[in-house]
């Protein structure tokens, strides 16, 4: 198997060069940027598997670059570095389709378990998930593609997008959990991964609403159904 390609974006020298270490120590293969157009400039011309980007950075901070990421590999999965604790921050972060984040000082092998988690969930397991297409309404769910065929056309989804779908289309009508949901595709039901799924969620209905007859509904305290209405 060839090695997980990652682009680390750290101003920071010395951290810089720690987590460049430490990664291919555990098998990765980093490439380090000191800045974020040195960041953006790399992304261009090489293939990643996986951004871990500081959010303070000179010339380009990490937002920023996320966003020019997103919008050329909407499906690329991205770990904020951040020396802040602020709500705001990590909101931002998830609103721009960030995966994870993590709070500086960390300790790597916090760091490796966050990277692994989102390897695991991105590099799907055929044998897990035998079922490619979904189809409830008026959409189609092509899993592998990681795009949604509706009424109204094509919509690519990020990889927590497309895992949220596939999760309750499986369960068409019935209620799927809440925790069990966050743990199976966040790895843990904690406060921040509960509020990012939450902005997913709000992020699928919208897409949902181009076909009347599908709907997401709160099961307040329990969790949430995919109901599609017959008619």
């Amino acid at each position: 198997m060839s090695k997980a390609k990652l682009l680390v974006v750290e101003d920071d020298p010395n951290l810089g060069d720690i987590l460049q270490e430490y990664l291919e120590m555990k098998g990765y293969e980093p490439t380090l940027c000191r800045d974020g157009e040195e960041g953006w400039n790399k992304f261009k011309k090489g293939k990643f598997d996986l951004c871990l980007l500081d959010i303070m950075m000179p010339k380009k901070d990490g937002f920023t670059l996320a966003k020019e990421i997103k919008k050329v590999e909407e499906n690329l999965p991205i770990l904020f570095l951040t020396a802040k604790n602020q709500k705001d921050d990590i909101i931002e972060g998830l609103k721009i389709g960030a995966d994870d984040y993590i709070t500086k000082p960390f300790s790597m092998e916090e760091l490796l378990l966050r990277v692994n988690a989102i390897l695991k969930r991105t590099h799907k397991n055929e044998d897990v998930n035998p079922l490619k297409v979904y189809t409830f309404g008026g959409f189609t769910l092509h899993y592998d593609e990681q795009f949604l065929d509706g009424p109204k056309g094509r919509h690519k989804l990020t990889s927590k997008e497309n895992e949220l779908i596939r999760l309750l289309a499986s369960e068409i009508n019935n209620l799927v959990n809440r925790s069990h949901a966050l743990k199976q595709i966040w790895g843990d039901d904690s406060y921040f991964n509960a509020r990012s799924m939450d902005v997913y969620l709000s992020k699928i209905r919208k897409l949902l609403k181009d076909d009347p007859k599908v709907q997401i509904i709160t099961v307040h305290g329990e969790g949430f159904k995919l109901i599609v209405s017959e008619g």
